[in-house]
């Protein structure tokens, strides 16, 4: 566990100095000469516009879509925070960008929208979209995330991903994939129970229905989502049981609990009725639904995952989506699917298998770091991560027909992130 605290004035300290803001811009060619004016702007020019004219793939040639995402929210889901309005946003957007750019060498703007209607949001991104090799939809709020992001992924030629969504998804289920093994379990024997109805639950359930599990029981707010609720929309009704059932029904013999809703959503009684070593996914943030010491007083076998920096298994978004769009512009996807999704925690899974690097133990100060019930997902600082995962996203956006790249090499591929370390 982490020490590290941050108080207000240190964070607001950081924002402001030594300029406002985390982001800039700097040029990536020479430019000190008449001739370099001559080059980057007219006349010479002319000459890659005149190229993109005849072909717009030209335009990853010549300019700088072929590694830059836009980083897009309208503020209505911001974090723990809400809907605090798009310019309220923008410090996340920067951070988003930020990560971005320092995990994975991916190029992004943030764009924060002033608009709440599906309409507008979709016709506003379709028109920047030009300008950009990928879109990181971010802290939209559920319904109208999913909607969005259909319509912008069918609409699109470039890869669209919702993180809130898809990312929590993608390291949980690798954290799934990882915890299975521990227990001797098959992941599709697995009994799952759901806290919570948003985004980033729905997204979570359909990723582990295509992993193989078909045994779920979700709540919202309201309580357990079935067929007899008239409450439901049709992104819940995806998950609803055919009848009801009590919550001890529920919870009894689960494997798997996974929360993202709130603290005290979730009760010791719950965890009391589960199996013996059941996966405890607590990601509610800052504050967990249940704390990890108070779990293990019911269940001391029990394997627990946060989305805090300050315990052991921490459920980060961070693990995926800098290296997931690193894999998909590389390979110029025209998409995101499944396929690369389930790559990418398979990856996670393999990595946290192999032995970690000192660097890694020095960081967290564990020098027993290996592959068990304390360390089933890789940590944000292991460098690996973008050789494993990315390359893994390439070959799946290759192999499912996505990808727009010719003649890919994945040997090559590999050699050539790893230079990017």
């Amino acid at each position: 566990m982490s020490n590290i605290t941050v108080t207000v004035q240190e964070s607001l300290d950081y924002h402001e100095f030594p300029n406002p803001g985390k982001l800039g811009t700097q040029t990536t060619v020479p430019f000190s000469t008449q001739k370099d004016l001559a080059l980057a702007y007219t006349p010479g020019v002319a000459n890659p516009c005149l190229e993109i004219e005849k072909d717009a793939h030209n335009a990853y040639k010549y300019t700088a879509k072929a590694n830059l995402v836009a980083v897009i929210s309208n503020g209505t889901a911001v974090l723990g925070l809400g809907n605090i309005g798009c310019l309220a946003s923008k410090p996340v957007m920067e951070g988003k960008s930020v990560l971005f750019k320092n995990f994975a060498a991916v190029d992004s703007f943030d764009i924060e929208i002033n608009q709440t209607s599906i309409d507008d949001i979709c016709k506003t991104v379709e028109a920047i979209s030009p300008t950009f090799g990928g879109i990181n939809l971010e802290d939209i709020k559920a319904p109208e995330c999913f909607e969005i992001e259909k319509r912008l992924v069918d609409k699109l030629d470039i890869p669209v991903m919702h993180d809130d969504q898809h990312g929590t998804a993608i390291i949980s289920s690798a954290a799934l994939m990882g915890a299975c093994e521990l227990v001797n379990k098959k992941i599709e024997d697995l009994k799952v129970v759901i806290i919570g109805a948003g985004a980033a639950a729905i997204s979570c359930g359909r990723m582990y229905k295509a992993l193989g599990i078909t045994n779920i029981f979700m709540y919202d707010s309201k309580g357990q989502v079935h067929k007899h609720r008239d409450d439901l929309n049709k992104y819940k009704l995806e998950f609803a049981t055919d009848k009801s059932c009590t919550r001890h029904d529920a919870f009894a013999n689960a494997d798997v609990v996974l929360g993202l809703s709130v603290p005290g959503t979730l009760t010791l009684e719950d965890i009391a009725l589960m199996a013996d070593e059941p996966m405890v996914f607590t990601l509610a943030n800052p504050t967990p639904e249940l704390m990890p010491d108070d779990v293990r007083k019911i269940r001391d076998k029990a394997i627990i995952a946060t989305g805090r920096s300050d315990f052991d298994n921490q459920v980060n978004n961070v693990l995926g989506f800098p290296f997931i769009f690193r894999g998909a512009l590389d390979v110029r996807a025209r998409k995101i699917n499944m396929a690369m999704k389930i790559a990418a925690a398979k990856a996670l899974n393999e990595l946290t298998k192999q032995p970690v690097p000192q660097d890694i133990k020095d960081t967290y100060n564990k020098q027993h770091m290996c592959f068990a019930k304390d360390y089933i997902i890789p940590t944000p600082f292991d460098k690996r991560l973008i050789v494993e995962v990315s390359s893994a996203v390439a070959k799946a956006a290759v192999d499912t027909g996505v990808a727009q790249a010719k003649d890919f090499d994945y040997d090559a591929y590999r050699e050539r992130l790893k230079g990017l370390l």
